[in-house]
């Protein structure tokens, strides 16, 4: 599957700026359908225990969760996502609010990193994702900040170039955010990583900016 997997969460809604075309697939996670509807963005699947909808959904295809669950309504969502073919997601409305929502949401994303799939959680000026054994790789026209933070208790061979500070083969460990507060420089960029799981933090004005990561 080529598309993109759309997952919109019941966090704070800082706009759901996306352009829904034939091959993607929409998900409302819980409260999201409300999200979902207020901008007559139709959804395909409507999944959660709806703990925080303004009401029980009427729709064609809702997934009723349990209350008392291992899996957060958005890894549930993205566990859907993934049954149907897709392996690149983006969430919105996933940060803001609960905080422990936000870290989860976080583990959401490392979980498609660590799977070999991509996922991009999306706030107000930011897009967060992750990079395990691999590279994220920024067109010279990207500007603003950067940030970069193992999730992994050590990642090892981290590379930085391309950007105001540069690491050949470092070790970045998950107690010392020396990655916080990098800049893009006007030049074609690099963050690698070649043992471990980076969460990489970039404005997301810079989404197309990213070369031979998503579908368009």
């Amino acid at each position: 599957m080529t598309g993109i997997c759309y997952i919109v969460g019941a966090g704070k809604n800082y706009g759901l700026d996306f352009v829904v075309e034939s091959d993607d697939l929409v998900i409302a996670a819980d409260g999201g359908l409300d999200f979902l509807e207020q901008n007559d963005i139709p959804a395909n699947v409507v999944i959660g225990d709806f703990d925080s909808a303004s009401r029980m959904p009427v729709h064609e295809n809702v997934i009723v969760l349990n209350r008392e669950k291992d899996n957060t309504d958005t890894l549930a969502a993205i566990h859907e996502g993934i049954g149907r073919g897709y392996k690149h997601f983006h969430i919105f409305c996933g940060t803001g609010g609960r905080i422990d929502h936000t870290f989860a949401n976080i583990q959401a994303i490392t979980f498609l990193s660590q799977k070999q799939m991509k996922g991009y959680l999306f706030d107000g000026d930011n897009a967060i994702t992750a990079v395990t054994n691999g590279s994220i790789v920024f067109d010279s026209y990207c500007s603003g900040y950067i940030s970069m933070f193992s999730f992994s208790d050590k990642s090892s061979g981290v590379n930085i170039k391309g950007l105001k500070y540069e690491l050949d083969d470092a070790v970045l460990t998950n107690n010392n955010p020396v990655g916080v507060s990098n800049e893009f420089i006007g030049i074609g960029s690099t963050v690698a990583v070649r043992e471990g799981t980076l969460i990489v933090v970039f404005p997301k004005r810079h989404m197309k900016g990213i070369l031979g990561e998503h579908p368009r």
